[in-house]
């Protein structure tokens, strides 16, 4: 039995969600910046920190990341200025 969410390895990015890391003020001038993405398909994209070696240790029960996952860390204020841009259905 297949899983029943698999992420589309063709699809394109469509917008940013909320503002950059940089108006936030969440980067230096480099081009390493956590930020968060809606696919074409409506998928999210997130880049952030991986922390899954140091977090992945001290999840809650009955939260696992699979082989093919990661945990990504972003700044909170990145996930509230996108909140505008999220649609409720």
């Amino acid at each position: 039995m297949g899983r029943p969410w698999e992420a589309d390895l063709d699809t394109g990015f469509k917008r940013r969600l909320g503002k950059s890391a940089r108006e936030l003020g969440a980067t230096s001038s480099g081009p390493e910046c956590p930020d968060i993405w809606e696919l074409e398909n409506g998928d999210i994209a997130v880049i952030g920190r991986d922390l899954t070696d140091s977090l992945g240790a001290r999840l809650p029960d009955g939260v696992f990341i699979g082989p093919d996952e990661r945990l990504v860390v972003i700044p909170r204020r990145m996930l509230v200025a996108a909140k505008a841009d999220i649609p409720d259905v």
